[in-house]
């Protein structure tokens, strides 16, 4: 399996709500990096951090929360994913749409580091009562 088909695999499980499937793709040492200004800010080192950092406060504090990919750049061992967000906040019934870009990096078949970009602006409004 290519990278590239590694991270639209990756997608497709966190579209489906299959959390096992996308931590699977995660090496055990992977440094994810959610932006600084989204909610979840911070690197997350290894793959329970990420499941407690990110994916279980996304599943409780969001209905519908979703990163939806629109096109993919392979860059071989480095794939960059645009794409947008969508989902709205339960605190405050706030919905938002931001565009996205993933920057993933593999190694041995494993992503190794994550980074996401995102203006955050558009998330935050969201948040706020």
């Amino acid at each position: 399996m290519s990278n590239l088909e590694i991270i639209k695999n990756a997608y497709a499980a966190f579209a489906q709500g299959d959390v096992p499937g996308v931590l699977g793709a995660l090496s055990a040492d992977i440094a994810w990096t959610e932006a600084e200004g989204f909610p979840y800010a911070g690197t997350y080192h290894g793959p329970q951090a990420v499941l407690e950092g990110v994916f279980m406060r996304l599943g409780a504090e969001w209905d519908g929360f979703s990163a939806v990919p629109a096109e993919f750049i392979d860059g071989g061992d480095a794939v960059v994913a645009l794409g947008k967000y969508s989902g709205t906040y339960k605190a405050t019934g706030k919905s938002f749409q931001a565009d996205f870009a993933h920057v993933w990096k593999l190694q041995d078949g494993k992503v190794a580091r994550f980074v996401q970009y995102v203006d955050t602006l558009l998330v935050s409004r969201a948040l706020q009562a």
